[in-house]
């Protein structure tokens, strides 16, 4: 029966996914969760359990007419990755098994699909120091990581080892009240919110001026370091957006490297997003300088199409990693030396799944070249998007993009930010594309992120026809 099941809901899901890219379905298709509860009969089956084999394949299916459909060419959202077609085996696997990669010898195999996986994104950033070895243990004096589940853990523990080299008494004694953050206005909510979690108070960020397109001030972090100096403070780190997500623009990462290095200051790159620029030929250009980095996040569920969540936490030296936290466990934290690398010391989390394997399984149904190809593909479709853009009437862009995200506004019939509000909801409210807003320098922009393989420039063309069509139909009723 289990056989039969699991072939029948990969049926299901292939044709999921078949829909989806020939555009036979909307785009995205959100109801009520009061709805979606009645329809699923979520109550009935709580109570009773599957009837059988045929209700189990209801529910699925009824569940997947309730989802966005990421495959679908007119899907230009948020930064979730359109995973390839067969990437959700290792989640099958996982799920099956249920070996947690955090311990080695909870989840071998899990456990060093996460070394090798760590140590190949180390080497991108250069930090392997031109070794062909891999070490699957974890080193005094050598670069090391650890996955974890999304961006905003791995900041937090960036953070934490930051906290832990400039104040080592922090874990037992509580924070000082000298500590401050310095960063772009810009950067993303996952660094305050970290700050607060840490007990440092969101007063400890000290933000940086940016440009009128939001990308950091080089002139104005001397004076933010001044000013900090000047009011006593101790700065923990500095950080720089690789890339902003609400722009996809990128901080002078270089310039910033020299000066943390100049100024003797941790300096740490958030790369959720734009750190995946390492693979790319053409988009490394990018992220010249990342090496500088004391502390890197880099988000795999991104542009590098792994399903969420899994992001990499790097460091340039293992005994800033191994600072970060303190605990106990005699059931778990062993003196003595372990068979391959135990992450579990090293994260918030204690149980996590085998991130390391669905990375690793991305990168072998495309072999490294063809992902890299991918990202590259992406950033060009953004460039490609912007010259569309400079052709047609009425439409305006701030900036010319570096990555696969473009802001951009329709000013026909109003230049006011609630009707680009209002166009957008409209838009997405008729399903047939999805796309989202933000805002960037005062001002209300519409939004892409280009990452569905199957987007063509005449998809980003037939966009601009729906909002003209859209935004006439708005004005004129």
């Amino acid at each position: 029966m289990t056989e039969t099941i699991i072939a029948q809901v990969g049926q299901l899901l292939q044709e999921h996914l078949t829909i989806s890219k020939a555009k036979l379905t909307p785009a995205l298709n959100q109801q009520a969760p009061e709805i979606i509860a009645q329809e699923l009969l979520l109550k009935e089956r709580l109570k009773k359990g599957f009837e059988g084999e045929q209700d189990l394949l209801a529910f699925v299916k009824t569940y997947l007419t309730h989802t966005n459909h990421l495959s679908h060419p007119h899907y230009m959202g948020h930064q979730v990755a359109v995973p390839h077609d067969l990437s959700g085996i290792p989640e099958l696997i996982h799920g099956t098994i249920n070996n947690p990669s955090s311990l080695y010898e909870m989840g071998p195999a899990g456990g060093t699909c996460e070394g090798f996986m760590i140590n190949w994104m180390l080497e991108k950033v250069g930090w392997l120091e031109g070794r062909d070895d891999y070490d699957f243990h974890f080193t005094p004096g050598k670069a090391s990581g650890v996955l974890t589940h999304g961006g905003s853990v791995a900041n937090l523990t960036a953070l934490a080892a930051a906290r832990a080299a400039i104040a080592p008494d922090a874990w037992t004694e509580g924070n000082p009240n000298d500590l401050v953050v310095i960063g772009a206005t810009s950067a993303h909510y996952s660094i305050a919110r970290a700050l607060s979690i840490l007990g440092l108070g969101k007063n400890a960020f000290y933000p940086v001026a940016v440009d009128q397109n939001e990308v950091l001030l080089m002139e104005d972090l001397s004076v933010v370091y001044a000013k900090a100096l000047a009011n006593g403070k101790r700065v923990m780190c500095v950080v720089a957006n690789a890339c902003a997500t609400s722009t996809g623009l990128f901080d002078p990462i270089d310039a910033m490297g020299d000066f943390c290095q100049e100024n003797k200051l941790w300096f740490h790159v958030d790369g959720a997003h734009g750190a995946a620029a390492l693979v790319g030929p053409q988009s490394q250009q990018y992220v010249k300088g990342i090496e500088k980095a004391r502390s890197l996040i880099w988000d795999a569920h991104k542009m590098m199409r792994v399903p969420a969540l899994c992001t990499a936490v790097l460091f340039k030296d293992f005994k800033d990693q191994a600072a970060a936290f303190q605990q106990k466990g005699s059931y778990v934290f062993h003196d003595t030396e372990v068979v391959g690398m135990d992450s579990m010391p090293y994260t918030i989390e204690c149980t996590k799944s085998a991130l390391g394997t669905k990375l690793f399984w991305t990168f072998a149904l495309e072999g490294e070249a063809k992902i890299g190809e991918f990202i590259d593909h992406t950033f060009q479709l953004a460039k490609d998007f912007h010259a569309l853009l400079n052709q047609e009437d009425d439409f305006t862009t701030p900036y010319f993009p570096q990555s696969n995200i473009l802001c951009f506004r329709y000013e026909k019939f109003s230049r006011e930010d609630d009707f680009q509000k209002l166009l957008r909801y409209t838009i997405i409210n008729e399903k047939r594309f999805y796309l989202t807003s933000c805002e960037m320098n005062g001002q209300r922009y519409l939004r892409v992120v280009l990452l569905n393989p199957g987007t063509t420039i005449n998809h980003l063309k037939a966009l601009l026809n729906e909002i003209k069509k859209v935004a006439k139909k708005l004005v004129t009723g």
